[in-house]
């Protein structure tokens, strides 16, 4: 079969697993702060979709490497994403809403990882190819970020979950054209996994990625609030969120490009330093619009030149037999543990200290992980 009709339903998926996210993202902090919650329970709400990240995927990566397949897992998981999703609307209770939001999570949590080692395994002779499928995932969360924010000034927030849960459904019918794509099997993988995990090098791309997510959580989760509190309308919030993504697009697109001419260790370097620099930014200048929209380029970076490398990195480190696991360690690492813990301290400092004092330690953090690359995760430059 034709390489192009292989990757076809990969690129599928992505564009609805990221709708999702340019829909939820953006706007379900919002939906939160007009149910009354207060800062700590948006934060935790916020936190569940991270949380779920911890869990789930090595769970689900286990059980794919272990079984050698793929396909079932995540189909399985994005219905029952959609079906718990669906009670969300019902009532507005906190703990309703918390139970509802993370059933949905633990089930949406475990297809990605998958998707990602099937389209890391189908584009490994040319890594650049994988770029190429991923960008469909950045295009999806731009539409649906534009979209959104127009949609959600006519209907009102409280119409948001149904749109959502539009959004999973869509993602579940992606996964039914997914093919089914074969692991190796597993041959005494414990002691191999083990010898990986203990690499300096893929302990210093954990760290790597767990601080960039830490920075990260609370951009996820008070950005949007921040925005607001700025006096910018919801249709510039999204435009705003479009932005980023928009040069998501771009970079995704030239990563062909900056792979062949750079290594993916110094990719990894340049993308957190650029995050730093956009947190300093978001920190101090957020109410200016030039600055603001400046800022929001960076996520070029911030995402799309970070989880390129990452991905990258992962599938050299890791054996074929691992890929499943390995993609779900980062997410473990990165959005689970680290985007977790840091919108939850996010919810800690916002009131305090507003989005000053929120993302200023959010470049902290991101600066930290900059000694930790420079330090550990240093490769000669390409030829």
């Amino acid at each position: 079969m034709p390489a192009v009709a292989d990757l076809r339903p990969f690129a599928a998926f992505y564009f609805s697993y990221f709708a999702f996210q340019g829909l939820f993202g953006p706007f379900w902090g919002l939906y939160l702060e007009s149910l009354a919650f207060s800062t700590v329970q948006i934060s935790v709400l916020m936190a569940l979709s991270t949380l779920a990240r911890i869990v789930a995927p090595g769970l689900w990566g286990w059980l794919a490497d272990r079984r050698g397949r793929r396909r079932s897992i995540i189909l399985s998981t994005s219905l029952l994403s959609a079906l718990a999703f669906a009670f969300v609307g019902l009532d507005n209770g906190f703990w309703w809403v918390f139970v509802s939001l993370a059933v949905s999570h633990f089930f949406w949590a475990a297809a990605l990882p998958l998707v990602e080692a099937s389209t890391a395994h189908l584009t490994r002779a040319t890594p650049g190819r994988y770029s190429r499928v991923r960008v469909w995932g950045s295009i999806g969360f731009v539409t649906l970020s534009l979209v959104g924010g127009a949609l959600l000034e006519l209907i009102g927030l409280r119409n948001l979950p149904w749109a959502v849960l539009a959004l999973l459904l869509l993602i579940a019918l992606a996964a039914w054209f997914v093919p089914e794509v074969h692991a190796a099997p597993r041959t005494a993988v414990r002691q191999s996994i083990a010898g990986t995990l203990r690499r300096p090098q893929v302990l210093a791309l954990f760290a790597c990625c767990f601080l960039l997510a830490f920075g990260m959580g609370p951009y996820y989760t008070f950005y949007s609030i921040g925005l607001q509190q700025a006096g910018y309308g919801k249709s510039a919030i999204g435009w705003l969120w479009s932005v980023g993504v928009i040069c998501e697009i771009g970079v995704f697109l030239l990563m062909p490009r900056l792979m062949a001419r750079f290594a993916l260790e110094q990719l990894m370097l340049a993308s957190l330093l650029v995050t730093a620099l956009r947190f300093v930014l978001i920190a101090l200048l957020l109410a200016q619009p030039a600055v603001a929209v400046f800022a929001q380029t960076l996520h070029a970076f911030t995402f799309g030149v970070h989880h390129a490398a990452a991905v990258g990195l992962i599938h050299r480190y890791f054996a074929e037999q691992h890929q499943a696991r390995g993609q779900g360690l980062y997410v473990i690492a990165s959005f689970g543990v680290g985007g977790s813990a840091g919108g939850l301290l996010g919810g800690v400092l916002w009131p305090h200290g507003g989005v000053t004092l929120t993302f200023a330690v959010s470049a902290l953090v991101t600066f930290i992980g900059v000694l930790v690359c420079w330090r550990w995760l240093r490769t000669p430059a390409h030829g």
